[in-house]
């Protein structure tokens, strides 16, 4: 999905709005006349419903924390770190969406809509990957995509379900989920001596 200004800015309004209405017309039409738009448009711009709105929205999120991630000086870190650093911008760019990012993914989980909800984890991994410059085209791209999609599902189940405001511990359950799986070139080994080192105070 290409996504001009005019539509970047209806979908950065319209996850404030979700976390009231829902993911419905009723916000994409406050969303609408936040950019510029025309309310009355709501009813034809996402003719697929909720789930239009949704995966647009991700769409938008991973090009923004992609184009973030390409402005930070990420050259220095090994894969796991910027892999780290990468997911970590896109918590920061969505602190005041975690409402409406729990309404998608409340309705992303009924057995209709899990599909669709496969379908954004796998192009957020993708995103996460590019962003961290990974060019494998072969069959590491499918692993190494299939396993940080899992990741990126259960920690961000994790991160609409903390109430504490503690980014931290967020990105401690990242760092867990990134050592449960063993990617290749060691990258399972380079994390848990990370974490290994957290634990007893070192760096």
């Amino acid at each position: 999905m290409q996504i001009g200004e005019d539509m970047a800015a209806v979908l950065e309004a319209l996850p404030g709005h979700a976390a009231f209405d829902g993911w419905n017309v009723t916000a994409l039409g406050r969303a609408l006349a936040d950019a510029g738009e025309a309310p009355e448009d709501a009813a034809v711009l996402f003719p697929g419903g909720a789930g239009e709105m949704i995966e647009a929205f991700f769409t938008f999120s991973c090009k923004r924390m992609e184009d973030a991630a390409g402005r930070a000086d990420l050259a220095a870190y090994r894969t796991p770190g910027r892999v780290r650093a990468i997911v970590s911008l896109w918590f920061e760019q969505n602190a005041g969406n975690k409402e409406a990012v729990r309404r998608a993914l409340s309705w992303l989980s009924l057995p209709g809509n899990m599909l669709r909800g496969a379908r954004i984890s796998a192009c957020m991994a993708d995103a996460v990957w590019h962003a961290a410059g990974d060019k494998s085209a072969d069959f590491n791209w499918y692993t190494k995509r299939g396993l940080l999609a899992a990741v990126l599902t259960a920690t961000l189940l994790y991160w609409v379900n903390d109430r504490s405001g503690d980014e931290e511990a967020v990105l401690w359950f990242l760092d867990r989920r990134l050592a449960d799986v063993a990617w290749v070139g060691g990258l399972r080994k380079r994390v848990a001596g990370r974490l290994q080192g957290r634990r007893f105070g070192v760096g």
